[in-house]
């Protein structure tokens, strides 16, 4: 009860001075002021999201620093990226905890309940938080259609997060629940089609690939229904299909999967460590050869692979709608 009490204390100045600083904000600068209820949203929502992923286990306490930080920015924003994240963090904490016992063996680092930091907090949500802030200073605070012949930098922004969290959960669906699915042979490297072991850098297989349709898919659900449910209707009638943004989420999935099994095949090393009967990033003694160079690690190519897509996904969605 007190620990409550505290949380509303620091929530209810945080939100004020959040909403009182838009409202000064846009007498200056022309700006539609900040709805109350999204400010105080944008506190709370983050902090129950947060909270929640410690006591799974799922976030330890710099992970919940940098997931207040990205929750915070994508919740105010835009309350389809707030859906999609929230949709993502959930579905990708489970697919982390599915059949552990199986990733144990596989892994050489692996970590019980997949309890993720702040780097990964920020490799995973950091390129989606960017573009959220550019759509923040550019749009407002507000949830926009995709119409590029009207809105074409809100379309453009919208489908860059869209784009970066769609690769992000198809990307941890294809590594975390892909990589339990056949025999342990059944990867093979993007770059040769070579049979690899499972959890080799940059190996694809069937399964991995459908799991991160479905990552790609559950993102982009939960931003078609946010966007649905938070744009009147006659403006939704009166404005281009918005259904696209479903299938094109399933594809920024696999798209965003196999850009990180590419640069993971290129630009990061993998071996397989013939004592520990695993696949490792690191040479070593005993350490066999697969394929890749020690240039990027795990984190680095989750970056740059959100990087590229969030810039791709725009183009491609621009066309779609186009036809």
């Amino acid at each position: 009860m007190i620990l409550l009490v505290l949380i509303l204390a620091v929530i209810i100045p945080v939100s004020f001075i959040i909403w009182l600083t838009s409202v000064i904000f846009s007498s200056y600068l022309d700006l539609k002021p900040l709805a109350p209820w999204r400010a105080m949203m944008a506190v709370v929502a983050p902090i129950l999201i947060s909270s929640w992923g410690l006591k799974k286990g799922s976030l330890d306490r710099t992970g919940v620093a940098a997931g207040l930080v990205v929750g915070f920015i994508l919740t105010i924003s835009n309350l389809c990226f707030f859906s999609s994240l929230l949709i993502f963090f959930v579905a990708a904490s489970k697919a982390t905890k599915f059949k552990s016992d199986k990733k144990r063996i596989l892994e050489d680092h692996f970590r019980e309940g997949g309890q993720r930091n702040w780097i990964q907090v920020l490799c995973n949500g950091g390129v989606a938080a960017e573009f959220a802030l550019i759509y923040m200073v550019d749009v407002g605070c507000t949830e926009k259609v995709i119409n590029f012949s009207h809105d074409y930098n809100a379309s453009w922004l919208s489908m860059a997060v869209l784009g970066s969290l769609a690769c992000s959960c198809g990307d941890t669906f294809a590594s975390e629940i892909g990589t339990v699915f056949g025999t342990l042979s059944s990867a093979r490297l993007i770059t040769t089609f070579k049979k690899v072991p499972k959890g080799t850098n940059g190996g694809v297989s069937v399964a991995g690939t459908v799991c991160s349709l479905i990552g790609g898919l559950l993102v982009g659900v939960a931003f078609y229904l946010s966007l649905v449910f938070l744009t009147n209707v006659s403006h939704l009638n009166n404005s281009p299909v918005q259904w696209p943004i479903v299938p094109l989420a399933g594809l920024f999935g696999i798209l965003g999967s196999s850009i990180d099994s590419l640069l993971g095949a290129t630009l990061q090393y993998s071996g397989y460590d013939r004592k520990k009967k695993c696949v490792v990033e690191r040479p070593g003694l005993d350490v066999e050869y697969i394929s890749g160079t020690a240039i990027l690690d795990n984190h680095s190519v989750n970056l740059v692979a959100a990087l590229i897509t969030a810039f791709l996904a725009p183009q491609i969605a621009f066309f779609t709608w186009r036809i």
